[in-house]
C-alpha cells in the first residue's frame, strides 16, 4: 500500500500538487492523508497516523517547498508521529523496511537552490532522509516538480503524469 502524507497549507492555491495527488488517487492502494484538512488545528491524532504509517509499504511526503523547508504542520507531524519507542530507538522498528519517496515542488527552478556554502538542491533532502534512515525506512530517490509558479498547464501536468509513473514503477517493483 501505498501512503501520502500531503502536506500543503493553502490547497485552494496549489497549481502541481492537486494535479498529483489527482493522478496518485487513480492507482489502486493508494490512501492520502492531507493534514492541513484533517488537523486545522495541528492537533494531530498519534495513534491513526502510526496505523496508516503500520499499513503502508511505500510512503510518500507531499508538500510544497517553503522557505527551503517543509510545512510546519509536517515538521510537527514528523515529530509527533515518529517516537521513540515506535518509530527509533531501541524498540522503535514500527517502520523498518518501508519505503520512502519525498514528493516536492517548488516555485522557482533548479538554479534557485544554488546558493550558500553548499549550493545545490539536494542538500535540503538531507534532514529528511536523515529522518528516514534514522527510522530504519529506505530512501528513494526524491520526486522534485520545479518552476510550478511559473509553468503552463501542459507542463503541470506532465509532472503529476512523471509522478503517477513512479508510482506505478513502484507498485510494479513489489509485484514482481
Amino acid at each position: 500500500m501505498i501512503l501520502i502524507i500531503y502536506a500543503h497549507p493553502y490547497p485552494q492555491h496549489s497549481h502541481a500538487n492537486k494535479r498529483m495527488l489527482d493522478q496518485a488517487s487513480t492507482l489502486d492502494s493508494v490512501e492520502i492523508r492531507s493534514l492541513y484538512q484533517r488537523y486545522p488545528d495541528f492537533n494531530i491524532d498519534i495513534a491513526a497516523e502510526q496505523a496508516a504509517l503500520s499499513r503502508a509499504d511505500l510512503i510518500v511526503w507531499q508538500h510544497p517547498m517553503q522557505w527551503y523547508s517543509m510545512p510546519p504542520l509536517l515538521k510537527l507531524w514528523i515529530d509527533k508521529v515518529l517516537s521513540h519507542g515506535w518509530a527509533y530507538g531501541h524498540e522503535g522498528t514500527a517502520l523498518r523496511g518501508k519505503e520512502l519517496l519525498w514528493a516536492v515542488t517548488t516555485g522557482g527552478s533548479n538554479h534557485h537552490f544554488d546558493i550558500g556554502a553548499y549550493p545545490g538542491f539536494d542538500v535540503l533532502a538531507q534532514p529528511l532522509q536523515a529522518t528516514a534512515l534514522y527510522c530504519g525506512l529506505q530512501w528513494l530517490e526524491p520526486f522534485v516538480m520545479h518552476d510550478t509558479f511559473v509553468s503552463a498547464d501542459e507542463t503541470l501536468e506532465a509532472g503529476a503524469q512523471r509522478f503517477k509513473q513512479r508510482l506505478v514503477d513502484w507498485q510494479e517493483r513489489q509485484d514482481g
